[in-house]
C-alpha cells in the first residue's frame, strides 16, 4: 500500500510539472524573445572568470543536458545554469514556464589557455539542432530557444564566424541568437548538475554526444613556428568543417569564384589552414588578382606547402597543398605581379581561416605579429 501511494504522489508531481510548463508547449513556440531594451540588466551569478579566464552564455534547449555536456569539455573551469535575456528580474522556474521570456542558458567559464571559444562552440552545436525555432528536443517553448550571449565584445567576431560555418552545413537557415548578454539569473539549486544528481533523469542530448566532448583530442593554443601540426583524422574533420570545407581540402574540389568568404577580404592578418590552425599566407602578400579567389604573391613560408603537378580537367596545373595538413589548397600561377615575383597563389577561400591582426594575440597568434614588421622576409 504504502508503495502504492509512494508512486502515485510521484505521478501527482510529474502532473503538476507538465500542467506548470504546459504554456511552453508547441503554441508557445509562435512566441518570441523580448526585445533586449525591454529587459531589465541584471546578473546573478555563483561563477565569475579570474586570472585570464573567459566567460560565454549558452542557450541550448533544457539547461540540463546542455550544462552535463560543456561539464565534459576539457578546460570548462565552471558551468551553472539560469535564466537569460527574459523581461522580468529574478524569475522562477515556473515565471520562466509561464513565458517570461527568458532562455534556459549555461553560464560557462573557461581558461582560454587550456581550450578556445571556438572549441566550446563545436561542442555546443553538437548537442541542438540549429534550425529549430523555440524547441529542441521534445520541449518546446520560447525557454528553449538557441543562442550564444557574449560580455565581451571582442567575442562577437569569431561567433559570428563560427556561426556562418555552421549555416553553411544547413539549407534550412539557422535560428541561434547571437546577443550580448543583458541579465542572467542562477536558476534554483535542484535544477544545478540536474545530471549528476540524476543519472536517469530526462536529457534531449544523446549520451554518444557527451562521449563526443569527453574524448576531443587536444587543441593547439599557442601557435608558434616551433609548433608541430598534425593533420585530424577524417572523423574529426567531418565533425569539425563544412561540407564545402571538407570536399575542397580533402577532395581537392574548387569553391565558386567571387561568391566565397575572402576575395575581397584586405583587412590586417593571417590567413590559416582551415584542417590544422597552421599560419599559411599574410595580409601583406595578398592582392586583388581579379580571379575571384584570394591571391597571394608567396606564401609565409615555402616549407609550408607542398605542389604537386595537376592533370585534371585537361589541364597541366601545379596544385598546391598544406604539407602539414595535406589539404588542398588551390594552385600556383606564373602571372602575377612581376615586382613581386611573378607568382599567383589562387588559393580556395574554404581551405582557409582568416585571423584579424588585432586578434592574433589573443588567440595564441602572438608569435606571427612580426610577419606585418617591414623587415620580415621570405623564408
Amino acid at each position: 500500500m504504502k508503495k502504492f501511494l509512494w508512486r502515485l504522489m510521484l505521478l501527482t508531481i510529474a502532473s503538476l510539472i507538465a500542467g506548470l510548463c504546459s504554456a511552453c508547449g508547441h503554441d508557445a513556440g509562435a512566441e518570441s524573445p523580448p526585445p533586449l531594451e525591454q529587459c531589465p540588466v541584471g546578473i546573478v551569478q555563483s561563477n565569475a572568470p579570474v586570472d585570464g579566464q573567459r566567460e560565454i552564455y549558452l542557450a541550448g534547449g533544457c539547461f540540463w543536458g546542455t550544462e552535463h555536456l560543456l561539464k565534459m569539455l576539457n578546460g570548462v573551469v565552471s558551468t551553472e545554469v539560469g535564466y537569460a535575456n527574459g523581461a522580468t528580474s529574478n524569475p522562477t522556474y515556473g515565471d520562466v514556464c509561464a513565458s517570461s521570456g527568458h532562455a534556459e542558458t549555461v553560464h560557462v567559464v573557461y581558461d582560454p589557455k587550456a581550450v578556445s571559444l571556438e572549441r566550446v562552440l563545436e561542442s555546443y552545436f553538437m548537442s541542438i539542432d540549429p534550425t529549430l525555432v523555440n524547441r529542441q528536443g521534445n520541449d518546446r517553448g520560447v525557454q528553449y530557444r538557441t543562442g550564444i550571449y557574449y560580455s565581451d565584445e571582442r567575442d562577437a567576431e569569431p561567433i559570428r564566424a563560427a556561426l556562418d560555418e555552421l549555416q553553411a552545413r544547413y539549407d534550412d537557415p539557422i535560428a541561434v541568437e547571437l546577443k550580448p548578454i543583458v541579465n542572467f539569473y542562477r536558476a534554483e539549486e535542484e535544477h544545478q548538475e540536474y545530471l549528476i544528481k540524476n543519472p536517469g533523469g530526462y536529457c534531449h542530448v544523446s549520451p554518444a554526444k557527451f562521449d563526443a566532448v569527453r574524448n576531443m583530442p587536444d587543441e593547439i593554443l599557442e601557435h608558434t613556428r616551433s609548433t608541430v601540426y598534425v593533420k585530424p583524422s577524417d572523423e574529426e574533420l567531418k565533425r569539425r568543417l563544412t561540407p564545402e570545407q571538407y570536399d575542397v581540402t580533402q577532395n581537392a574540389a574548387t569553391e565558386r569564384p567571387f561568391n566565397n568568404a575572402y576575395d575581397h577580404e584586405f583587412r590586417e592578418g593571417i590567413y590559416v589552414d582551415i584542417t590544422t590552425g597552421q599560419p599559411l599566407f599574410v595580409s601583406t602578400d595578398k592582392y586583388d588578382s581579379g580571379c575571384g579567389w584570394p591571391a597571394f604573391t608567396r606564401p609565409i613560408d615555402k616549407s609550408l606547402i607542398v605542389e604537386n603537378e595537376d592533370r585534371s580537367f585537361g589541364m597541366v596545373r601545379t596544385e598546391v597543398r598544406s604539407k602539414a595538413g595535406d589539404a588542398h589548397l588551390g594552385h600556383v600561377f606564373e602571372d602575377g605581379p612581376k615586382d613581386r615575383g611573378g607568382l599567383r597563389y589562387c588559393i580556395n577561400s574554404a581551405s582557409l581561416r582568416f585571423i584579424p591582426k588585432e586578434d592574433m594575440e589573443r588567440r595564441g597568434y602572438g608569435d606571427f605579429l612580426n610577419l606585418f614588421d617591414d623587415e620580415e622576409e621570405v623564408q
